[in-house]
Protein backbone atom coordinates (compact mmCIF):
# COMPACT_ATOMS: atom_id res chain seq x y z
CA UNK A 1 0.00 0.00 0.00
CA UNK A 2 1.54 3.65 -1.03
CA UNK A 3 0.00 6.58 -0.79
CA UNK A 4 1.93 10.25 -1.86
CA UNK A 5 3.42 12.52 0.51
CA UNK A 6 3.36 15.93 -1.59
CA UNK A 7 4.96 18.62 0.77
CA UNK A 8 2.23 20.98 0.49
CA UNK A 9 0.76 24.10 2.91
CA UNK A 10 -1.36 22.07 5.56
CA UNK A 11 -2.75 22.33 8.99
CA UNK A 12 -0.69 22.53 11.88
CA UNK A 13 -1.32 20.66 14.93
CA UNK A 14 0.13 21.00 18.98
CA UNK A 15 -1.24 19.57 21.55
CA UNK A 16 -3.60 17.46 22.65
CA UNK A 17 -6.44 19.63 22.37
CA UNK A 18 -6.01 20.15 19.14
CA UNK A 19 -6.03 16.13 17.99
CA UNK A 20 -9.12 14.18 17.56
CA UNK A 21 -10.00 12.38 21.24
CA UNK A 22 -10.00 8.54 20.45
CA UNK A 23 -9.91 6.00 23.56
CA UNK A 24 -8.81 2.38 22.14
CA UNK A 25 -9.00 1.20 25.38
CA UNK A 26 -12.54 3.02 26.07
CA UNK A 27 -14.71 -0.76 25.97
CA UNK A 28 -12.28 -1.62 28.47
CA UNK A 29 -12.24 0.71 31.50
CA UNK A 30 -13.55 0.28 34.34
CA UNK A 31 -13.42 2.02 38.01
CA UNK A 32 -11.12 -0.46 39.22
CA UNK A 33 -8.70 -0.05 36.86
CA UNK A 34 -5.07 1.43 37.67
CA UNK A 35 -4.51 5.27 37.22
CA UNK A 36 -1.81 4.99 34.17
CA UNK A 37 -2.30 2.85 30.76
CA UNK A 38 1.62 2.78 30.41
CA UNK A 39 4.88 3.51 32.32
CA UNK A 40 8.10 4.91 30.92
CA UNK A 41 11.41 6.06 32.51
CA UNK A 42 14.98 7.20 31.28
CA UNK A 43 16.39 9.90 30.10
CA UNK A 44 15.14 13.12 28.89
CA UNK A 45 17.18 14.87 25.80
CA UNK A 46 16.35 18.22 24.01
CA UNK A 47 16.26 17.30 20.44
CA UNK A 48 17.45 19.90 17.86
CA UNK A 49 16.87 19.22 14.76
CA UNK A 50 18.29 20.46 11.56
CA UNK A 51 16.63 19.65 7.80
CA UNK A 52 16.29 20.54 4.27
CA UNK A 53 19.81 19.91 3.96
CA UNK A 54 21.35 18.80 0.45
CA UNK A 55 24.32 16.60 1.62
CA UNK A 56 26.46 15.99 4.61
CA UNK A 57 28.35 19.21 6.82
CA UNK A 58 31.87 19.33 4.97
CA UNK A 59 34.98 20.07 7.22
CA UNK A 60 35.71 23.90 6.98
CA UNK A 61 32.63 24.83 6.00
CA UNK A 62 29.04 26.55 7.29
CA UNK A 63 26.10 24.71 6.02
CA UNK A 64 22.82 26.08 6.15
CA UNK A 65 19.60 24.07 6.65
CA UNK A 66 16.08 25.39 5.25
CA UNK A 67 14.50 23.83 8.28
CA UNK A 68 15.15 23.43 12.04
CA UNK A 69 12.86 21.88 15.01
CA UNK A 70 12.93 21.12 18.72
CA UNK A 71 11.28 18.49 20.96
CA UNK A 72 11.30 16.69 23.78
CA UNK A 73 13.65 13.28 22.54
CA UNK A 74 15.26 10.26 24.18
CA UNK A 75 12.09 8.68 26.41
CA UNK A 76 10.11 11.63 25.51
CA UNK A 77 9.54 10.46 21.88
CA UNK A 78 7.99 6.97 22.91
CA UNK A 79 6.01 8.88 25.85
CA UNK A 80 4.59 11.53 23.63
CA UNK A 81 4.09 8.57 21.17
CA UNK A 82 2.15 6.97 23.36
CA UNK A 83 0.21 9.74 24.64
CA UNK A 84 -0.89 11.18 21.02
CA UNK A 85 -2.67 7.38 20.43
CA UNK A 86 -4.74 8.10 23.58
CA UNK A 87 -3.24 6.07 26.53
CA UNK A 88 -2.87 7.56 29.66
CA UNK A 89 1.32 7.79 30.34
CA UNK A 90 2.98 8.36 33.17
CA UNK A 91 6.63 9.20 32.47
CA UNK A 92 9.67 9.33 35.61
CA UNK A 93 12.47 11.23 34.23
CA UNK A 94 15.01 13.54 35.74
CA UNK A 95 15.16 16.82 33.70
CA UNK A 96 17.41 19.27 33.94
CA UNK A 97 17.18 22.68 36.29
CA UNK A 98 17.73 25.05 32.73
CA UNK A 99 15.70 26.71 30.38
CA UNK A 100 15.55 23.44 28.11
CA UNK A 101 14.93 21.06 30.53
CA UNK A 102 11.55 23.35 31.70
CA UNK A 103 10.82 23.72 28.15
CA UNK A 104 10.91 19.69 27.76
CA UNK A 105 8.75 19.83 30.88
CA UNK A 106 6.32 21.98 29.99
CA UNK A 107 6.45 20.26 26.36
CA UNK A 108 5.25 17.04 27.62
CA UNK A 109 3.25 17.82 30.56
CA UNK A 110 0.89 20.66 29.22
CA UNK A 111 1.36 20.02 25.34
CA UNK A 112 0.71 16.34 24.76
CA UNK A 113 -1.08 15.52 28.39
CA UNK A 114 1.65 13.14 29.87
CA UNK A 115 1.91 12.54 34.22
CA UNK A 116 5.33 13.96 35.15
CA UNK A 117 4.65 13.18 39.03
CA UNK A 118 7.00 11.48 39.46
CA UNK A 119 9.48 12.71 37.69
CA UNK A 120 12.25 15.32 39.08
CA UNK A 121 14.07 18.44 37.96
CA UNK A 122 17.55 18.15 39.38
CA UNK A 123 18.88 21.24 40.98
CA UNK A 124 22.00 22.51 39.21
CA UNK A 125 22.23 19.81 36.54
CA UNK A 126 21.86 20.81 32.70
CA UNK A 127 19.61 19.21 30.33
CA UNK A 128 21.12 16.93 27.95
CA UNK A 129 20.72 17.73 24.18
CA UNK A 130 21.06 15.84 20.81
CA UNK A 131 21.50 17.65 17.69
CA UNK A 132 20.18 15.67 14.47
CA UNK A 133 21.20 16.66 10.95
CA UNK A 134 18.76 14.93 8.06
CA UNK A 135 19.84 14.23 4.71
CA UNK A 136 19.54 11.91 2.16
CA UNK A 137 17.01 9.67 4.15
CA UNK A 138 19.82 9.43 6.74
CA UNK A 139 20.59 10.95 10.05
CA UNK A 140 23.84 12.18 12.00
CA UNK A 141 23.57 13.01 15.58
CA UNK A 142 26.01 15.05 18.24
CA UNK A 143 24.92 14.53 21.85
CA UNK A 144 26.30 16.08 25.03
CA UNK A 145 24.74 15.57 28.81
CA UNK A 146 25.91 14.48 32.01
CA UNK A 147 24.65 11.85 34.67
CA UNK A 148 22.45 13.52 36.91
CA UNK A 149 23.73 13.62 40.77
CA UNK A 150 24.70 10.46 42.45
CA UNK A 151 21.96 11.62 45.05
CA UNK A 152 19.07 11.24 42.62
CA UNK A 153 17.54 7.99 42.02
CA UNK A 154 17.65 8.94 38.10
CA UNK A 155 20.90 8.14 37.57
CA UNK A 156 22.14 5.47 35.19
CA UNK A 157 19.78 2.79 35.40
CA UNK A 158 17.90 4.26 37.74
CA UNK A 159 13.98 4.60 39.11
CA UNK A 160 11.62 5.76 41.32
CA UNK A 161 11.69 3.07 43.89
CA UNK A 162 7.88 2.17 43.58
CA UNK A 163 7.12 2.70 40.06
CA UNK A 164 2.94 4.14 39.61
CA UNK A 165 0.26 1.07 39.12
CA UNK A 166 -0.01 0.75 35.55
CA UNK A 167 -1.42 -1.64 32.59
CA UNK A 168 1.95 -1.74 30.72
CA UNK A 169 5.23 -0.13 31.15
CA UNK A 170 8.34 0.19 28.79
CA UNK A 171 11.62 -1.59 29.44
CA UNK A 172 14.83 -0.79 27.47
CA UNK A 173 17.00 -3.47 28.48
CA UNK A 174 20.66 -3.27 28.67
CA UNK A 175 22.83 -6.41 28.74
CA UNK A 176 24.38 -7.53 31.67
CA UNK A 177 22.34 -5.02 33.83
CA UNK A 178 18.95 -5.21 35.99
CA UNK A 179 16.25 -2.67 36.18
CA UNK A 180 15.18 -3.36 39.23
CA UNK A 181 11.85 -1.35 38.86
CA UNK A 182 10.79 -3.63 36.61
CA UNK A 183 10.60 -6.85 38.62
CA UNK A 184 8.43 -4.86 41.14
CA UNK A 185 6.19 -3.84 38.44
CA UNK A 186 5.80 -6.99 36.97
CA UNK A 187 4.74 -8.68 40.21
CA UNK A 188 2.14 -5.91 40.68
CA UNK A 189 0.47 -7.23 37.45
CA UNK A 190 1.51 -4.43 35.10
CA UNK A 191 2.13 -6.34 31.67
CA UNK A 192 5.68 -5.24 30.17
CA UNK A 193 6.97 -4.59 27.41
CA UNK A 194 10.66 -4.14 26.21
CA UNK A 195 13.42 -3.43 23.10
CA UNK A 196 17.01 -3.56 23.40
CA UNK A 197 19.91 -1.53 21.60
CA UNK A 198 22.90 -2.70 20.12
CA UNK A 199 25.16 -4.92 22.08
CA UNK A 200 28.27 -2.80 22.53
CA UNK A 201 30.13 -5.62 24.23
CA UNK A 202 29.69 -7.46 20.89
CA UNK A 203 28.63 -10.79 23.30
CA UNK A 204 25.15 -11.33 21.98
CA UNK A 205 23.69 -13.06 25.35
CA UNK A 206 20.32 -13.50 25.96
CA UNK A 207 21.37 -14.75 29.58
CA UNK A 208 22.83 -11.14 30.26
CA UNK A 209 19.20 -9.48 29.58
CA UNK A 210 18.57 -10.49 32.86
CA UNK A 211 14.73 -8.51 33.03
CA UNK A 212 13.57 -10.58 30.12
CA UNK A 213 12.08 -12.93 32.24
CA UNK A 214 9.77 -10.77 33.66
CA UNK A 215 8.38 -9.19 30.54
CA UNK A 216 5.50 -10.08 28.25
CA UNK A 217 6.77 -8.69 24.75
CA UNK A 218 10.32 -8.55 22.96
CA UNK A 219 10.41 -6.01 20.24
CA UNK A 220 13.78 -6.11 18.48
CA UNK A 221 15.09 -4.94 15.31
CA UNK A 222 15.98 -8.12 12.31
CA UNK A 223 19.75 -7.77 12.69
CA UNK A 224 19.32 -7.99 16.63
CA UNK A 225 17.28 -10.84 17.03
CA UNK A 226 19.49 -12.73 14.78
CA UNK A 227 23.15 -12.29 17.07
CA UNK A 228 20.79 -12.95 20.02
CA UNK A 229 19.80 -16.34 18.71
CA UNK A 230 22.36 -17.36 16.50
CA UNK A 231 19.15 -18.10 13.74
CA UNK A 232 19.67 -17.31 10.24
CA UNK A 233 16.69 -15.65 9.23
CA UNK A 234 14.44 -12.88 11.28
CA UNK A 235 11.19 -14.91 11.21
CA UNK A 236 13.25 -18.71 12.79
CA UNK A 237 15.05 -15.66 15.42
CA UNK A 238 11.27 -14.79 16.38
CA UNK A 239 10.38 -18.33 17.08
CA UNK A 240 13.51 -18.41 18.86
CA UNK A 241 12.82 -15.89 20.98
CA UNK A 242 9.39 -17.34 22.25
CA UNK A 243 12.02 -19.89 24.68
CA UNK A 244 12.18 -16.64 26.21
CA UNK A 245 9.36 -14.68 26.15
CA UNK A 246 5.62 -15.36 25.56
CA UNK A 247 5.57 -12.86 22.39
CA UNK A 248 8.54 -11.83 20.15
CA UNK A 249 8.11 -9.37 17.65
CA UNK A 250 10.70 -8.69 14.62
CA UNK A 251 11.08 -5.48 13.20
CA UNK A 252 11.78 -5.99 9.69
CA UNK A 253 12.85 -2.94 8.16
CA UNK A 254 11.13 -2.12 4.77
CA UNK A 255 9.68 -5.51 4.77
CA UNK A 256 7.33 -5.25 7.52
CA UNK A 257 7.11 -7.31 10.96
CA UNK A 258 7.14 -10.35 12.02
CA UNK A 259 5.46 -11.73 15.25
CA UNK A 260 5.20 -14.81 17.29
CA UNK A 261 2.68 -15.39 20.19
CA UNK A 262 3.88 -18.35 22.08
CA UNK A 263 0.73 -18.86 24.37
CA UNK A 264 -2.15 -18.85 21.25
CA UNK A 265 0.70 -20.27 18.94
CA UNK A 266 -0.36 -17.54 16.61
CA UNK A 267 2.00 -15.97 14.05
CA UNK A 268 1.21 -12.86 11.94
CA UNK A 269 3.02 -11.47 9.32
CA UNK A 270 2.47 -8.09 8.03
CA UNK A 271 4.53 -5.93 5.07
CA UNK A 272 5.76 -2.02 5.28
CA UNK A 273 3.62 0.74 3.95
CA UNK A 274 5.70 2.33 1.18
CA UNK A 275 6.46 6.05 2.10
CA UNK A 276 9.32 8.35 1.43
CA UNK A 277 10.88 8.54 4.70
CA UNK A 278 12.75 11.68 5.43
CA UNK A 279 13.80 11.25 9.18
CA UNK A 280 13.74 7.90 11.27
CA UNK A 281 14.72 9.45 14.03
CA UNK A 282 12.31 7.59 16.98
CA UNK A 283 10.73 5.42 14.04
CA UNK A 284 11.16 2.45 16.33
CA UNK A 285 9.69 4.22 19.28
CA UNK A 286 6.38 4.96 17.57
CA UNK A 287 6.17 1.73 16.12
CA UNK A 288 6.25 -0.18 19.79
CA UNK A 289 4.07 2.80 21.21
CA UNK A 290 1.65 1.54 18.20
CA UNK A 291 1.99 -2.35 18.75
CA UNK A 292 1.33 -1.52 22.86
CA UNK A 293 -1.77 0.02 22.01
CA UNK A 294 -3.13 -2.38 20.27
CA UNK A 295 -2.03 -5.23 22.82
CA UNK A 296 -4.06 -3.18 25.35
CA UNK A 297 -7.05 -3.01 23.34
CA UNK A 298 -7.00 -7.08 22.92
CA UNK A 299 -6.63 -6.35 18.86
CA UNK A 300 -6.15 -9.46 16.94
CA UNK A 301 -2.10 -9.95 16.38
CA UNK A 302 -1.90 -9.16 12.80
CA UNK A 303 -3.77 -5.34 13.48
CA UNK A 304 -1.75 -4.81 16.04
CA UNK A 305 1.68 -5.35 14.13
CA UNK A 306 -0.24 -3.11 10.64
CA UNK A 307 -1.56 -0.24 13.37
CA UNK A 308 2.37 -0.11 14.41
CA UNK A 309 3.64 -0.27 11.18
CA UNK A 310 1.61 2.32 10.16
CA UNK A 311 2.47 4.98 12.96
CA UNK A 312 5.79 4.28 12.62
CA UNK A 313 5.54 4.78 8.70
CA UNK A 314 3.82 8.06 9.10
CA UNK A 315 6.38 9.22 11.94
CA UNK A 316 9.37 9.11 9.31
CA UNK A 317 7.13 11.35 6.80
CA UNK A 318 7.85 14.23 9.23
CA UNK A 319 11.14 15.16 11.01
CA UNK A 320 12.11 15.06 14.46
CA UNK A 321 11.52 12.07 17.20
CA UNK A 322 8.49 13.23 19.10
CA UNK A 323 7.41 16.27 16.73
CA UNK A 324 6.71 13.27 14.19
CA UNK A 325 4.82 11.19 16.36
CA UNK A 326 1.11 11.09 14.37
CA UNK A 327 -2.18 11.50 16.59
CA UNK A 328 -5.48 9.96 16.12
CA UNK A 329 -5.93 12.86 13.24
CA UNK A 330 -3.10 12.29 11.15
CA UNK A 331 -3.99 8.23 11.29
CA UNK A 332 -7.59 9.27 10.60
CA UNK A 333 -6.32 11.63 7.45
CA UNK A 334 -4.08 8.98 5.96
CA UNK A 335 -7.24 6.37 6.08
CA UNK A 336 -8.99 8.74 4.51
CA UNK A 337 -6.53 9.94 1.39
CA UNK A 338 -5.33 5.90 0.57
CA UNK A 339 -9.19 5.17 -0.05
CA UNK A 340 -9.14 7.83 -2.61
CA UNK A 341 -6.13 6.41 -4.28
CA UNK A 342 -7.03 4.96 -7.54
CA UNK A 343 -5.65 1.44 -8.25
CA UNK A 344 -4.70 0.73 -4.44
CA UNK A 345 -4.73 -2.90 -3.87
CA UNK A 346 -8.39 -4.01 -2.14
CA UNK A 347 -6.23 -6.32 -0.22
CA UNK A 348 -4.10 -3.99 1.57
CA UNK A 349 -7.28 -1.71 2.59
CA UNK A 350 -8.79 -4.68 4.06
CA UNK A 351 -5.25 -4.68 6.43
CA UNK A 352 -6.60 -1.69 7.39
CA UNK A 353 -10.17 -1.69 7.58
CA UNK A 354 -10.23 -2.24 11.36
CA UNK A 355 -9.44 1.45 11.42
CA UNK A 356 -12.80 2.58 10.59
CA UNK A 357 -14.35 1.78 13.41
CA UNK A 358 -11.75 4.02 15.60
CA UNK A 359 -11.52 7.03 13.85
CA UNK A 360 -13.68 9.80 14.33
CA UNK A 361 -15.97 10.61 11.74
CA UNK A 362 -15.47 14.06 11.89
CA UNK A 363 -12.18 13.48 10.66
CA UNK A 364 -12.79 12.42 7.15
CA UNK A 365 -12.64 15.61 5.14
CA UNK A 366 -9.52 16.64 6.90
CA UNK A 367 -6.40 16.73 4.85
CA UNK A 368 -3.46 14.57 4.42
CA UNK A 369 -1.09 15.07 5.44
CA UNK A 370 -1.16 17.30 8.44
CA UNK A 371 2.05 19.17 9.58
CA UNK A 372 2.27 19.81 13.45
CA UNK A 373 4.13 22.93 14.39
CA UNK A 374 7.73 22.62 14.08
CA UNK A 375 8.65 25.98 15.83
CA UNK A 376 13.13 26.35 17.14
CA UNK A 377 12.13 26.09 20.72
CA UNK A 378 8.39 26.33 21.11
CA UNK A 379 5.77 28.39 20.93
CA UNK A 380 3.97 29.55 23.57
CA UNK A 381 0.32 28.62 23.34
CA UNK A 382 -1.09 31.88 25.47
Amino acid sequence: MSASNGKGPSPITAGPECQAQVDPLAVLRTPDDPPWDVYLTGPVFLDIIFTGLDSAPVRGTESWARGMGSSPGGVANMATALARLGLKTSLAAAFGDDHYGEYCWDALEQGEGIDLSTSRTVPGWHSSVTVSMAYEGERTMVSHGHEPPPETVFNQGGAPDCPPSARAAVASLTPGKRAPWVAQAASSGTRIFADVGWDDTGAWDLAGLTDLEHCEAFLPNAEEAMRYTGAATPRAAAHALTEHVPLAVVTLGAEGAYAVDRRTGETAEVPAIAVEALDPTGAGDVFVAGFVTGTLANWPLADRLAFAGLTAALSVQEFGGSLSAPGWSEIAAWWRKVQSVAGQDPAALRRYAFLERLIPQGEAARPWPLRRAVPTIGFRSA
